[in-house]
């Protein structure tokens, strides 16, 4: 009995996914929506009815806070201010007087136009307008939360507990006494402890802005009262280029260009290519941080000395490195294409004796490898990426050159089903939620490699969801548990899968046995609760998988 009431609840939560993503295409191809209207109500009923772990208490009484936080840390800064949110593709806003708000935790330019309008740029694919409408879409139901709470039913007027709360906002900088004041008032408004409210404050309030929460919650309750006092809407649209581009590769073709381009003017492009989806700095610090800081740290081990360059205070130890690196054939080529992917080229025939800290292959320089390292993708926009970059490369008047790729490793985070932060996931297959694609491959790496680093490895298959945030306990304990053998979900996999077999087996535009490598670490366990990524993120957790990832990754293309 227990086990089909979870199915249906899993199947009822899949139900709800697609309909989300159904009217999110639908209001994408419309041109535009109300939060208020009939296709925001739907949007806003799905994703109750789902109750996405990451988002928590949304469908109880009580304002959600870690899933507030989790959400404002990937929309731009004053979101909730704007009554009109307009998503468009870059369409030159750069060169405009504007500046962009870029959110701490995706990598996306915004501009405020005026009081009343945001303008978010798309140039990540599907994926970044399905994360966006999701957020907005958790922000429209708390923001009516509050609005539920303070405007005393059949009359205009709203309760004490807000008129003090707007005094506090409209007075702008508070002694103490009269910030603890408001948040008790606040307190009250969201249905939450004070000593919890006191904690998101003190999470928000910067040098600037102290009193950042409290605006944050006053924004959003009064857009919400106005809608329902006055019947001033708030809308989305999406621009008219925007909906002309999707899908067209605009801003991957640019990427990819540009980086051939670096290739051939450097005389690397028919070398054997090693291309590795990683971050910005563990490869890098992986080759050479242990030769470059030889002074700072003389006995250290590499453990060390990575957890104290993942500091954020120790800017001048990773600039000693990139600066070693720079000197030792590192090409670095910052994005400006749209993608925001950022790029490094490793010239391992520029690597002089004693630079490295691999003892690299004894080699005719045209057969020294070079890696090449992207900084990571964002759901479909993998595709796009990886896609472009695949294809031969057309200079005018000249045959295309075909790039010598001999392998493909993607690390990445990604959520576990059974273990914690830190753990690792080897994949041997990637299934695509709600569709019926499934990519198996030969992964060169396996559990075995990672044996006895005090980590747990869990060896199976991948899913790439549509969307983390999406994700509940019953569609994932469903998954856990069934002949499918899933460790763990990411939003990549399936993208950079397709694109390597359609590369390799059907264009031939490399060569048909390139070697794969697939390894995650764990960011959280979506099944635990308080372990989803709203929770916070991995600290030093991360430093141990991601450097052994790296290192493993390394040996074997020197040892290939």
């Amino acid at each position: 009995m227990g086990e089909s009431t979870t199915t249906t609840r899993a199947q009822e939560s899949t139900n709800a996914i697609e309909r989300l993503y159904i009217t999110m295409r639908h209001l994408f191809n419309r041109g535009f929506y109300k939060p208020t209207g009939v296709s925001g109500e739907s949007l806003k009923n799905a994703l109750l009815q789902l109750r996405p772990e990451i988002y928590g208490s949304v469908a109880e009484d009580k304002v959600e806070l870690n899933g507030l936080t989790y959400v404002l840390e990937r929309l731009p800064k004053g979101i909730e201010q704007c009554r009109f949110i307009n998503l468009t593709s870059d369409e030159g806003y750069g060169h405009s007087h504007f500046r962009p708000i870029v959110p701490p935790k995706r990598r996306r330019n915004c501009y405020r136009i005026d009081d009343e309008q945001m303008n978010i740029e798309i140039t990540r694919g599907r994926s970044d307008i399905y994360d966006i409408l999701t957020h907005l879409t958790f922000l429209f139901i708390e923001s009516e939360k509050i609005c539920r709470k303070v405007l005393i039913e059949d009359t205009n007027k709203t309760i004490r507990d807000w008129g003090k709360l707007e005094e506090a906002v409209k007075k702008g900088k508070l002694t103490q006494a009269e910030r603890e004041v408001a948040l008790i008032h606040t307190a009250n408004i969201l249905g939450r402890p004070f000593v919890e409210i006191l904690a998101v404050h003190k999470h928000f309030a910067t040098e600037k802005e102290p009193e950042r929460f409290l605006e944050i919650i006053y924004w959003l309750g009064k857009l919400a009262i106005e809608e329902e006092v006055t019947g001033e809407k708030r809308a989305i649209t999406f621009s008219l280029l925007l909906r002309e581009r999707l899908g067209h590769h605009i801003h991957g073709e640019r990427w990819a260009t540009t980086i051939k381009e670096t290739l051939n003017k450097n005389g690397l492009l028919k070398r054997p290519m090693h291309i590795i989806s990683a971050n910005m700095h563990s490869v890098m610090n992986s080759l050479f941080a242990r030769k470059a800081l030889s002074k700072e740290f003389p006995k250290s081990d590499s453990l060390e000395i990575y957890e104290a360059l993942s500091d954020s205070a120790n800017g001048k130890l990773r600039n000693k490195v990139t600066a070693w690196a720079k000197k030792n054939g590192m090409i670095a080529i910052d994005d400006f294409s749209g993608t925001n992917i950022d790029v490094q080229i490793f010239d391992t025939a520029k690597m002089g004796d004693g630079t490295c800290c691999y003892s690299l292959p004894d080699l005719p320089e045209e057969e020294k490898p070079i890696i090449f390292v992207m900084d990571y993708a964002f759901g479909e926009q993998a595709y796009e990426t990886i896609d472009e970059l695949l294809k031969p490369y057309h200079e005018k008047d000249k045959n295309p050159v075909f790039m010598n790729v001999d392998s493909i490793s993607i690390m990445g985070k990604a959520g576990i089903l059974e273990g914690g932060k830190g753990d690792l996931m080897i994949p041997s297959a990637h299934i695509f939620e709600g569709t019926a694609d499934n990519y198996p491959f030969k992964n060169e790496l396996c559990a075995d490699d990672f044996k006895g680093y005090g980590l747990k490895v869990f060896e199976g298959t991948m899913v790439t969801v549509l969307g983390t945030s999406l994700q509940n306990k019953d569609i994932l304990k469903f998954f856990h548990n069934s002949t499918w053998n899933v460790v763990g979900l990411e939003m990549e996999g399936v993208h950079y899968q397709k694109a390597i077999q359609s590369a390799s087996k059907i264009r031939k535009s490399i060569r048909e046995d390139v070697k794969v490598r697939y390894a995650y670490y764990a960011s959280d366990n979506p099944l635990v609760t308080g372990s989803t990524l709203a929770s916070g993120g991995l600290g030093t957790t991360g430093v141990k998988p991601t450097y052994l990832i790296t290192d493993k990754i390394l040996k074997q293309i020197f040892n290939s």
